[in-house]
């Protein structure tokens, strides 16, 4: 799939950003598109599809209208493809730093990587705000992240033939757990208690495989790691008897969720209410300040369902809500795909002919 990109740095006027690239950001640009608007797309994380792709690109998702199972890669493809006739530009590992009114009524924006945009609306797609793993707090444990300490899996074939063990209790500890047994040479699952908040039939399975000695499940928390020849090679556990043990590995995977943080949104003059940007109407889904959407996750109104299909519903409204911004002079017209000669035209598809 091409992703139209750019090198960091450089200066871009245009008539919409779209501030993250996950499913509900991919489709705003479908809908600008629709619109004849051109749209660059930026992103903190270096791949686009938003947590479909960073938290579950193998998980199915049932609830996309007319597409009965996908996975988060799957849907986030389909959309890339969908998208391919109005050449967005993506600008990938940097973050929005500043977003500015000018005399003029557009926006400065700016990123960390030096990238500046004039533009002339803002649709903040950004889910809830930028991931961050919560990491376990243990001395000594940070210098071996990334070589033996994870706290997301990029490359699930590197675990192959290790002695793991997955640290949590939710729906990706249980999942990935399941996932190693007979690839890993071992897999331990440690939690702090013996409820679990993962899917039933997810801690079933998980039990079974301990009664039939495929993997290990320990209840406890780590209080210490042990080195060898500058490797991590045990962990020290203490369990709810006060009794510390020592468990052997080679790597650790640590699942204790993600939060997430608005980061500098909080800073640009919105309405947010519990780190969620409030929206004026549901007519636009305009924020507080004109020219400036909100769509996903990301945004709060009376009725809020954190839904992709209500994102999708979202961008729609919005694209239409930003139009006249963009063609103050125009009136626009509600098309539809099916029938419209001029959207046939947008998307590079023939006109059917009906008899």
């Amino acid at each position: 799939m091409n992703i139209v990109s750019t090198t960091p740095g450089g200066f871009h006027e245009t008539d919409a950003v779209i501030i993250g690239a996950g499913p509900v950001g991919l489709f705003q640009v479908f809908e600008l598109g629709l619109l004849e608007i051109k749209a660059h797309v930026i992103d903190s994380l270096n791949a686009v599809g938003g947590q479909c792709v960073e938290l579950y690109p193998d998980k199915p998702i049932y609830d996309i209208p007319a597409i009965p199972s996908c996975t988060g890669q799957e849907l986030t493809d389909g959309l890339l493809k969908q998208i391919e006739p109005f050449g967005a530009t993506f600008h990938l590992g940097q973050e929005v730093t500043l977003v500015q009114k000018r005399e003029d009524g557009r926006f400065d924006v700016e990123t960390t990587l030096g990238t500046k945009f004039i533009t002339k609306t803002i649709f903040i797609a950004a889910g809830v705000g930028s991931f961050q793993p919560r990491t376990m707090k243990v001395d000594g444990l940070d210098k071996f992240d990334g070589s033996q300490v994870f706290y997301r899996v990029k490359n699930p074939a590197q675990f192959d033939g290790k002695n793991l063990v997955i640290c949590g209790g939710g729906d990706s500890a249980l999942d990935w757990a399941l996932n190693f047994v007979g690839k890993a040479e071992s897999v331990v699952l440690l939690h702090r208690r013996e409820d679990f908040r993962a899917a039933p039939a997810s801690v079933a399975k998980m039990k079974q495989l301990c009664e039939d000695y495929e993997m290990q499940l320990i209840i406890g928390q780590v209080s210490g790691i042990e080195e060898k020849d500058g490797q991590l090679s045990e962990l020290r556990v203490t369990g709810a008897d006060g009794v510390t043990r020592r468990v052997p590995l080679d790597m650790l995977l640590v699942f204790y969720g993600l939060s997430p943080k608005l980061g500098p949104i909080a800073e640009w003059g919105l309405d947010i209410e519990r780190k969620q940007l409030k929206v004026v109407n549901t007519e636009k889904f305009e924020t507080n300040v004109p020219g400036i959407f909100a769509v996903g996750d990301i945004n709060t109104y009376p009725g809020k369902k954190k839904l992709i299909l209500s994102g999708f519903h979202e961008a729609a409204l919005a694209a239409f809500g930003a139009a006249p911004y963009i063609f103050p002079d125009k009136k626009i017209h509600m098309q539809y795909t099916t029938t419209s000669p001029k959207l046939h035209k947008v998307l590079g598809v023939e006109s059917p002919v009906f008899d």
